[in-house]
């Protein structure tokens, strides 16, 4: 007979052969690899990417039979093993093309996750990265969009909604299409894996902290200045009542005139409905998508946030 250190333990092995069922989607195949398997494809852990934002070490693995993944080292100092089966089951239910694909994991002394490939790096390596080509002005509102889009299926699709996810252009990681996708999502201890009320309402703090995040990520993607520590100066800047005045001497020299005035216009409001978000009382998810679906003329906008 099993016993209670055990179950956790069954109950992964069951997961990395059978289609789960969940409350947070369709259920996908996740695969269980070995500690062996993850340092031999990491090239021993040395193939680690920047990736700042992130709870413990990021490393690219390519595998013997040629599969090609992001690898993230789980801390498991507070957690135990029913914990991280938990999560794994969520984050393997989670399909949203702004979400990065939980493929796989590996526990004992050390935990990981096995996610899919991210080609193209993070969103702050293209921000930054001076060798990098810069981002035009349509990839950035494709960006934007695609980020809100994934808050609000983490908000409102799932049941219950997940509030722990890590917003920044850091944890913004871009696939070899450029499509923008969330990489570091995780649970509370409070989190159930069971039905619970879900509200358009955001009134938690760590729902406002998601919402706030995202408006420093449309900052840097207008100024292309870092947010770190905080963005205070973003932050500072985007309050004033002269910002709307000064933006010629914010914006990106990357992107030159290559911009659309109104476009922008609109992006400002947005983020600074998002920086204010923190000291509303509540504030409605899909209606910041919504605003910069109405707002802002994507083409093929189906395609960037479904």
């Amino acid at each position: 007979m099993a016993t209670g250190k055990q179950v956790p333990r069954i109950k992964l092995l069951l997961l990395s052969l059978f289609r789960l069922k969940s409350f947070y989607g369709y259920p996908s195949l996740v695969k269980r690899f070995s500690y062996k398997d993850i340092k031999k494809a990491t090239g021993g852990f040395l193939r680690a990417i920047d990736n700042s934002g992130y709870q413990g070490g990021s490393y690219k693995a390519m595998f013997q039979d040629g599969f090609v993944a992001m690898v993230k080292e789980i801390d498991s100092s507070d957690e135990d093993d029913e914990f991280f089966y938990k999560e794994v089951q969520v984050l393997a239910c989670l399909h949203h093309r702004h979400i990065v694909t939980l493929c796989g994991f590996s526990m004992g002394a050390r935990r990981f996750l096995v996610f899919e490939n991210m080609e193209k790096g993070s969103l702050k390596e293209h921000l930054s990265d001076p060798l990098r080509t810069p981002l035009n002005w349509r990839t950035r509102l494709h960006i934007a969009i695609g980020i809100a889009a994934a808050i609000e299926y983490l908000h409102f699709f799932c049941n219950p909604p997940i509030y722990r996810a890590s917003i920044s252009s850091s944890t913004i990681m871009l696939d070899e299409d450029m499509i923008p996708k969330i990489s570091d999502i995780s649970l509370s201890n409070g989190d159930e894996m069971s039905s619970c009320c879900i509200s358009r309402e955001c009134k938690g703090q760590e729902c406002k902290d998601m919402i706030f995040r995202l408006g420093l990520v449309i900052l840097e993607l207008i100024t292309g200045q870092s947010s770190d520590k905080g963005g205070v100066d973003l932050v500072q800047w985007i309050q004033e009542e002269k910002s709307p005045q000064s933006v010629h001497k914010m914006i990106d020299p990357d992107l030159g005139n290559n911009y659309d005035p109104k476009e922008l216009k609109s992006l400002l409001n947005v983020a600074r409905l998002c920086i204010r978000s923190v000291n509303m009382q509540s504030v409605y998810t899909t209606q910041i998508l919504w605003f910069l679906q109405k707002k802002i003329s994507v083409q093929h906008q189906s395609d960037v946030y479904q």
